[in-house]
């Protein structure tokens, strides 16, 4: 990997795609307006990008509309959709360190992360889908003798994709592969916060040879272009990641509009359950602290609750706080760097507030607590830890998405689960322990998506992604992310 200074050097060179991609092209938004695109790395202006509203949605579901409906992409013959993505993924890696950078420089994560993560699981999703393409089967319902019953999968039409900042590539790849392998054209809108990369891939995708208005990107924000996609009639499905309160605007859109599907992967409130017979404590308390100060805490399965067994309680918070000094946040773009900037300012100050309420509310600064790297310009935290935290504590309950842990202790199986679960999210959980009755007592107790044991933050794109209660509706990954872009139709034929 290259050198700081050699990724600096780089910066001059970089090319910002700053405009709406519609039906092909690349065009201003109709209103002619823009917004600052800021570097949380120093604070500094990257570009000037297109602020797009109701217009610009118009013109581009208008785009992909038609192109669904000329059957350009969406009759296209399986093997060339896949031929066509698995071009797109080619260009894609040929770019890969063009993106990483546009990765860390737009959301500030360290380029050691953005390269291989960021760019790399892309890669994987998106050629994982590609290779769906021309492998997914209809079927045939058992019938009578003089009857044939068919069960076909369509496209579902248009797809609005709506993706946050915090992995901004990835989480639109994991929207775009199964959206586009089953033949659906795409409107995608990235955080405002997190333009570049999106607006890339796009022209590489046309590049590819992906028809035009099949892939639209449209920059702006969420109260606006967001909406605008979210009411729009002519638009069949919505696919979100993103915050439980955005997530529940879009339902309330789809309501009052078309009842379009709506897919949501919202919030999180992880519990990591540590047990007294956990095999290797030290282990353990660096995986806890990688859990929550990877990627600035900025992660929706962040293992943000420690719910540790009273006997180790204090050793485990010790040891934490021990490996969470290897997080100290530095500039994103040394390779030797773990934990980079918070997205911008007010995610910054959001960060800072809540340690706030956490020193109001009775809780102990077991480490962290204050902002770093002041001199930078940038948008720093430190790693945080709260020690003698109760669950309704509102650091406890919140979803604060910052590199913020707190530490809660439980007696027994029974009290452990029960706090585990007194959360309104369910999208991840983890526990530890040596005992592997318990381990599958309790991970079929707990009322989460997904549940790792001896681990946080398992699985690849080969298992499915979502969350129980108000951690969403649907799974992301997996083959069973592409059942919500599609249709099942019955055919009877009566011979």
């Amino acid at each position: 990997m290259a050198a700081a200074e050699d990724y600096r050097t780089q910066i001059s060179q970089v090319s910002y795609r700053n405009q709406a991609f519609i039906a092909g092209k690349f065009a201003a938004a109709a209103s002619g307006k823009t917004f600052d695109c800021i570097s949380p790395v120093d604070g500094k202006v990257l570009t000037k990008v297109a602020e797009c509203d109701q217009e610009d949605v118009e013109r581009a579901v208008k785009a992909a509309r038609a192109v669904f409906e000329k059957g350009t992409w969406s009759q296209m013959a399986p093997l060339q959709r896949k031929r066509i993505m698995l071009k797109w993924v080619a260009l894609i890696e040929k770019h890969a360190q063009e993106l990483a950078l546009l990765e860390t420089l737009d959301v500030g994560k360290p380029i050691a992360q953005s390269l291989p993560v960021d760019v790399g699981s892309s890669i994987k999703c998106l050629q994982w889908y590609a290779e769906t393409a021309d492998k997914i089967y209809d079927e045939l319902a058992p019938a009578r003798p003089d009857s044939i019953s068919m069960i076909t999968r369509e496209p579902i039409g248009v797809v609005g994709a709506v993706v946050p900042w915090n992995f901004p590539m990835l989480m639109a790849s994991w929207k775009l592969g199964p959206a586009l392998a089953t033949g659906n054209s795409v409107i995608l809108k990235p955080a405002e916060q997190s333009p570049l990369t999106a607006l890339r891939i796009a022209e590489l995708a046309a590049e590819a040879g992906l028809p035009e208005g099949v892939l639209n990107v449209l920059p702006g924000f969420g109260e606006t272009a967001g909406q605008a996609l979210g009411r729009h009639m002519d638009v069949d499905m919505i696919a979100f990641t993103g915050s439980t309160e955005v997530g529940k605007f879009f339902l309330r859109y789809a309501g009052e509009s078309n009842m379009k599907h709506v897919a949501l992967e919202t919030g999180g409130k992880s519990p990591n359950i540590i047990f007294g017979d956990v095999a290797d404590i030290n282990h353990a308390a660096a995986t806890a602290a990688a859990g929550v100060f990877y990627n600035s805490g900025q992660v929706c399965t962040a293992a943000t609750r420690i719910i540790v067994q009273e006997k180790i309680k204090d050793q485990f918070v010790e040891l934490v706080a021990k490996h969470a000094d290897k997080w100290r946040p530095k500039d994103p773009l040394d390779p030797k760097t773990a934990m980079g900037s918070m997205v911008d300012e007010g995610q910054m100050d959001r960060v800072l507030s809540y340690i706030d309420i956490g020193r109001k509310e009775g809780a102990k600064v077991a480490f962290g607590g204050e902002r770093a790297r002041r001199n930078t310009g940038g948008f720093y935290v430190e790693p945080t830890i709260f020690d003698d935290v109760k669950n309704s504590m509102r650091i406890a309950q919140e979803e604060i998405f910052g590199p913020v842990v707190v530490a809660i202790t439980f007696k027994d199986d029974e009290e452990a689960v029960k706090i585990a679960n007194d959360t309104i999210y369910g999208l991840q959980a983890s526990l530890w322990t040596r005992d592997i009755t318990r381990a599958h007592k309790v991970a079929r107790a707990l009322r989460a998506g997904t549940v790792n044991i001896n681990a946080t933050d398992g699985g690849d794109i080969t298992a499915p992604f979502g969350g129980y209660k108000q951690s969403g509706i649907g799974r992301d990954k997996s083959l069973h992310a592409l059942e919500k872009y599609q249709q099942i139709k019955h055919t009877y034929i009566q011979l």
